[in-house]
């Protein structure tokens, strides 16, 4: 099966709502827990901390900013996820059974912060935002360990992905978060253009 034109940026998509319908989910669960933030989308190569705070949510939505973004996009072999290194143009077109893509999902809350006489944030303020902050680490690594499985062409064939190492972002310019990886397998990209009667 070819790699379709949109089956990095579908997939991308569907990983940032899986995402954010388990936030929101575990927002109702747990009190003080916020939901998804306001400023959810799939972003260009690496992620910028465009903000964090209410001020960037104009319409009152939840603060924070979660992304989903591609670092990278390799062949793989039926030992998934390791790169497939064969030489190509020797026998033709011989494509790799898999294309692996990794996802970077970025999840970014407010970051105590020194007051205005210079005061650094109390024992009480740090150990919310680190509560927060378990609390959306282990939201996003469930709802990928739970949603990947099902995002896919053919749904009673569940999709091969492999879990990153996640880990704690910032704090920096009031923000602090989670990054986790994720490689999830596509179709392979053959087959080539003339190898099945087109060009």
């Amino acid at each position: 099966m070819p790699l379709k034109p949109f089956s990095v940026h579908d997939l991308a998509e569907a990983v940032l709502g899986c995402v954010c319908a388990a936030l929101d989910a575990v927002a109702e669960d747990v009190p003080g827990q916020p939901g998804c933030p306001c400023r959810a989308c799939v972003v260009p190569g690496v992620v910028a901390w465009d903000g964090c705070g209410p001020e960037d949510c104009g319409d009152g939505g939840e603060p924070g900013q979660l992304t989903v973004s591609v670092a990278r996009l390799f062949p793989a072999g039926q030992n998934f996820p390791a790169e497939d290194r064969s030489v190509q143009g020797v026998r033709g077109c011989t494509t790799p059974p898999f294309t692996a893509v990794e996802l970077v999902v970025t999840l970014l809350r407010c970051a105590p912060i020194q007051d205005e006489g210079g005061c650094p944030p109390t024992c009480e303020e740090q150990t919310e935002a680190a509560r927060i902050l378990h609390v959306d680490a282990s939201t996003v690594y469930s709802a990928l360990s739970c949603c990947l499985p099902g995002i896919g062409p053919n749904p009673r064939r569940a999709r091969r992905f492999v879990m990153g190492a996640q880990r704690i972002v910032g704090p920096e310019g009031g923000c602090v978060g989670v990054e986790q990886r994720v490689t999830v397998a596509l179709p392979g990209c053959g087959p080539c253009p003339g190898e099945d009667g087109t060009s």
